[in-house]
Parts: structure tokens; sequence; C-alpha cells
């Protein structure tokens, strides 16, 4: 039986929200390791001059524990 944890990151990116995910994913699997999957708790975007200056997501990432 698999033993898993949940770790949250705060990922951002000039271009999108999907970018902000990849960015946030490809961190997480820098970091840590047997990384299960993502799930996308809050999206913001940070306005600057009236338009969008930067998308950032808060990703909750599942990894497996090993012995």
């Amino acid at each position: 039986m698999s033993v898993a944890r949940v770790t949250e990151l705060i990922s951002a990116s000039p271009k999108s929200f999907e970018d902000a995910v990849q960015v946030g994913v490809k961190r997480a699997i820098k970091t840590l390791k047997n990384v299960e999957g993502v799930w996308v708790a809050n999206q913001k975007c940070v306005i600057k001059n009236g338009k969008i200056a930067e998308y950032r997501v808060n990703l909750k990432v599942t990894f497996i524990l090993k012995d």
C-alpha cells in the first residue's frame, strides 16, 4: 500500500494560466520524486496599468512516499 503526500506550490507566468501550471509542474518534478498528479486549487491575475501582467496558480501536488 502506498502513502501519498500533498504539497502546495504557487506558480506564475506572463503568458497564461496553462503556462503557469506547466512552469509549476516542471519545477515540482525537478524537486519532488514520484509526482503522481496536480490539482489547480486557485487562479489569480495580477493587473498592472489596466492589463493582465501575470497569471498565478496555486497547485496542490501529490507525490508517493517511498520507504
